[in-house]
């Protein structure tokens, strides 16, 4: 019964039906204990008393014969019970919750069409769901979390992330893209082996802190690794180095006025150099990907090749008017 109840919550509800039933056996324990002590009768039959008593059958064949038998059954009668009721309370309260849902078709569908797939839960994560659900993107998210802290739109498959099967669950091979995150580096590189035997031209991101464990994503084709507190580590040093940095990084990553777009290279622009691109299309081209590795083509001027994605920063450019209208180049029209 107690694996049961276990498994039927997340890790929210487990923490207080562990406190509770731990609780409600230390009073019956000690209930029993101090039954037998008073009442002259074995150990075994105080707890038996007890747990009669805590859970109200009350045979009546073992009864306090004193007064401080009839205040230890008191004490027991008060702790106990109110602690068994809570924990039943919480089971049935979580079963009526789960049936309205059904009726009312409350719960998160699967996605139609193209989607993201995060897989475990960091602290990061959170964030990460507000932000892509705020743009409409959808996401499908695996992870042992609560359904109440997890954003409307994004469908919860809830479950162990490093469990093969609950990872199938979510399609990986239907997704667009990966996120794999985790509590620690190990579940990750877990994780990530999951997702890639499922889903082998997946385009996967890791969050992960240790070299060795980046080299092994590595080795399953996971190039795009990266840690949360080396970026933010990196962003405050960039502000420190040059004080309006951190000003534009805040502006690509969390302005309205604009959006960060990957598009495929255009046949148009197969065989010219970035540079050339970059004069060409409205719009702020911040780099090339190319192999699935991206450069921003400072130190050099990349060609591009087919296969290759641009990724470019869009947002609403102001009118040019004049008579005639004149050509006016891309990035001279830019807004930030």
């Amino acid at each position: 019964m107690i694996a049961l109840l276990f498994r039927l919550f997340g890790p929210h509800h487990r923490k207080h039906i562990a406190i509770l039933l731990v609780s409600a056996c230390g009073c019956v324990l000690g209930g029993g204990a101090a039954f037998a002590a008073t009442q002259a009768k074995p150990f075994t039959t105080g707890v038996y008393w007890a747990v009669t008593t805590a859970t109200t059958v009350g045979y009546g064949d073992v009864t306090p014969a004193n007064g401080a038998g009839r205040v230890i059954a008191i004490l027991v009668m008060l702790s106990t019970i109110p602690m068994l009721a809570a924990v039943f309370a919480l089971a049935t309260g979580d079963a009526a919750v789960a049936g309205l849902r059904r009726i009312l078709d409350m719960r998160s569908k699967f996605p139609e069409g193209s989607y993201r797939l995060v897989v475990g839960m960091s602290d990061t994560v959170p964030a990460i769901l507000a932000e892509l659900a705020a743009a409409g993107v959808k996401v499908v998210l695996v992870a042992d979390a609560d359904p109440e802290g997890v954003p409307s739109g994004v469908h919860l498959v809830r479950g162990d992330p490093t469990d093969e099967a609950v990872i199938r669950s979510a399609n990986p091979a239907g997704a667009e893209q990966a996120l794999i995150t985790g509590k620690s580096d190990g579940d990750v590189l877990v994780s990530a082996v999951m997702v890639r035997k499922l889903a082998p031209d997946l385009n996967i991101a890791a969050v992960v802190s240790s070299p060795s464990v980046r080299e092994a994503l590595a080795d399953l084709g996971v190039h795009q690794t990266m840690s949360a507190h080396t970026l933010v580590a990196s962003a405050l040093a960039k502000s420190l180095e040059t004080p309006h940095a951190a000003d534009m990084l805040g502006q690509l990553v969390e302005s309205n006025a604009h959006r960060l777009t990957e598009i495929a290279a255009e046949p148009a622009a197969i065989g010219k150099p970035l540079s050339a691109i970059r004069d060409e299309r409205a719009g702020l081209v911040l780099g090339l990907v190319h192999s699935g590795k991206f450069s921003l083509g400072l130190t050099d001027d990349p060609v591009i090749q087919a296969g290759d994605y641009l990724l470019i920063a869009e947002g609403a450019r102001p009118k040019i008017i004049s008579d005639p209208p004149r050509p006016v180049p891309a990035r001279s029209t830019l807004e930030t």
